[in-house]
Formats: structure tokens, sequence, C-alpha cells
């Protein structure tokens, strides 16, 4: 799989939103950050537009990721949110022009067709990370999470442990190797049958998601139980899921009964509690390159993302 090049002081960074409109004023603060890190940046055609849910049409949306692929100018990609809708154009994208122009791609949540289509049809890593306008430019985004974007400027061998956030744990024991790839849970559950689901087999499923009630997370994990994907992947890591608690039920199973219904008999290693996805601080990573899950002693060890 293509690694990017790194970034350098005074790289143009492209923003752009593939699936919902930001929150503009967050955007704007956001800008700041990318200009301590010695970036440059230029925004895209959706990344100020409106239509609906989405922030722009499927065709402008399309556009402007193919576009900021196919610019010499521009480094790499930052998307400004994420919400709903990337998945509305994904089997329509131009995957050999993304694949002779391979470069940064960074985002999280919805983004997630987008990673998935971008590692199997274009042969590229790319990021899962925290996102301008959705976290960047809050207040609540801290110095921890803004740390992760080094590895886009040094390849680096990431670690997580519980020097970054206590609160990993082991769910089965045992060391696994494999890709990672994954992301947001229901993104996943909806590529289920398409040729933009990850290839998990014999690699580290990451799941993550926000806001989902354990009923919920319960029907997508059987989704992806009744799909064979849990049989097959190598071990699994249990990302955030921040806001999962009951709504519509009083009487409800917890969010742990419902992962150890569905993990604790894989016989494969799984840990939970890591700080991946919508929460902070959040552990930037890239996605498709090899990794180490050592679930006895809650570590996870990634290659370097870039060259």
């Amino acid at each position: 799989m293509q690694k990017p090049q790194r970034l350098k002081k005074g790289d143009k960074i492209g923003i752009i939103a593939p699936a919902s409109s930001p929150n503009q004023k967050a955007l704007e603060k956001s800008l700041a950050f990318l200009t301590a890190l010695g970036l440059e940046y230029e925004f895209g055609k959706t990344a100020h537009s409106e239509y609906g849910y989405l922030s722009a049409t499927d065709d402008l949306r399309k556009a402007d990721v193919e576009d900021m692929f196919r610019r010499e100018d521009i480094a790499g990609i930052i998307c400004a949110c994420g919400g709903y809708g990337s998945a509305r154009y994904t089997d329509t994208l131009d995957f050999e022009l993304i694949r002779q122009n391979p470069k940064i791609f960074w985002g999280y949540s919805d983004i997630t067709f987008l990673h998935n289509a971008l590692q199997r049809h274009a042969d590229l890593v790319t990021f899962h990370g925290p996102m301008l306008g959705s976290d960047i430019g809050h207040d609540t985004f801290l110095e921890q999470s803004a740390a992760q974007f080094q590895q886009l400027f040094t390849p680096t061998a990431l670690v997580y442990d519980d020097r970054f956030y206590a609160g990993i744990e082991t769910v089965v024991e045992g060391v696994a190797h494999g890709k990672i790839v994954g992301g947001n849970l229901s993104l996943l559950a909806s590529a289920v049958g398409t040729d933009y689901m990850p290839l998990t087999a014999g690699n580290l499923l990451l799941i993550e998601d926000v806001d989902e009630e354990p009923y919920r997370v319960d029907g997508m994990l059987n989704q992806l139980r009744m799909a064979g994907v849990l049989n097959e992947v190598s071990g699994v890591i249990i990302a955030s899921f921040s806001g999962a608690e009951p709504k519509k039920r009083k009487k409800s199973l917890t969010l742990d009964e419902v992962f150890a219904h569905y993990f604790a008999s894989l016989q494969v290693p799984v840990v939970k509690g890591v700080q991946i996805g919508h929460c902070q601080p959040h552990f930037a990573l890239p996605l498709g390159v090899n990794a180490v899950l050592d679930a006895t002693n809650c570590t996870i060890t990634i290659e370097a993302g870039v060259q």
C-alpha cells in the first residue's frame, strides 16, 4: 500500500467538506492551528457551501476530492468535518487519478467510507484523526490531540498505551498482527456487501462511534457477525463510543455487555477504551499500515504512515 509523502513547512493543505457542511466559526478558528504548524491552506469548493444536510451536491463534493488529489501544489487534504454523505458518490470517484497522485488524506467519522475506498481502490494509506471544524476549532481541543499531527512531518512509529490516556482494558488476551482497518461502526455496517468494505481478513479491526445506544451498536455488530467479518479479523480495537447511553428504552444491556457478547468468544486479542474517534484527547493514526496489538499488556504499536 502506498504511503504518502511527509509534509514540510510551507506546504499547502487543501480543506474540503466531503460530507456535511462544517461549523463555519469553528472552521475559521481552526486555521490558526494550521498556520502554527507552518502550513499554508486553501479551501475547496465545499468548505463554505451548504446543500440540505450535505455540504454540496454529490457531483461537486466528488469534484472537490478529485481536484485536491489532482493538484500538484496541494500536499495533503484535511477534512473540515464529517456528518453524512461520503458514500453517495464514492463509487464514482476516479481511483486511478488518486492512485497516481498519492497524498495525505485526513479525517474520521463519515469520512470512514472514503478511507476504506481509497485503501481498497487507490492503494493509499490514509489518516484517521481530528478535523478542523469538528474538533480543532473548539475550545475542548487538547494539546495531546494537536501533537498527533507531528506524525505527518516525520515518519514515526506510534505507540498507544495508558501513557496517552488511562483506561485501555483487555477484553481478550493475546498478541495480534495485521493492518489497522475500519473506523466508524455505522459506516462499516453500511459498507457490508459493497466494494468499499475494508479488507478485514487477517487484519486489526478498529471500531468507534458516537451517540449510538447499546441496542444500535448491537445491531451493527450483529451485521458484521452475520457477514463473517468478525470471524476473520486477527484482533479488535474498540475505541471511543461516547454518548452511548440508553435513551429510548428504560431497560438495556450495557455497552460492555454488548461488546462481551460479540468479542469475548472470538478467540482473538481485543482491547477496549481506546481514545480514538469522537473524544478528547483523540489519538490519530494511519489506516492501512501494519500494527501489533498486545491485548495482554494493553499496547498498540503502529507503523509510520508517511514516507
